[in-house]
């Protein structure tokens, strides 16, 4: 386990449903894809790993969860404002998803 951050520290994260509306693959690169997701009133550049599991084909469409308010980080030469959660099983990401019909944009609480 970690150590316990206080509800002010969680509060400040920017968590919401987004739609991954393009996905596709980064030259030279095999464990990485370039994702362009919908938050509602913008589109943003997401870089997400596991692209040797998943294809670009399995991302388009989804409702992911994302942390809207993350410093952008340059990885495989692009820009990512965001990431995309995912559980951690032996390495290989399975992605957060929403069972439902969700408006991306929409906050998580």
């Amino acid at each position: 386990m970690s150590e316990p951050i206080s509800y002010e520290e969680f509060a400040r994260l920017d968590l919401r449903v987004c739609r991954v509306v393009d996905a596709e693959r980064i030259e030279g690169r095999k464990k990485v894809l370039k994702l362009t997701v919908d938050l509602g009133d913008e589109r943003r550049t997401v870089v997400a790993g596991g692209a040797e599991y998943y294809s670009p084909d399995q991302f388009k469409g989804r409702l992911m969860i994302i942390v809207a308010n993350l410093e952008p980080r340059l990885i495989a030469g692009v820009e990512s404002k965001g990431m995309l959660l995912a559980a951690d099983v032996e390495g290989r990401p399975i992605w957060l998803t929403v069972a439902e019909e969700v408006p991306p944009g929409t906050k998580i609480r």
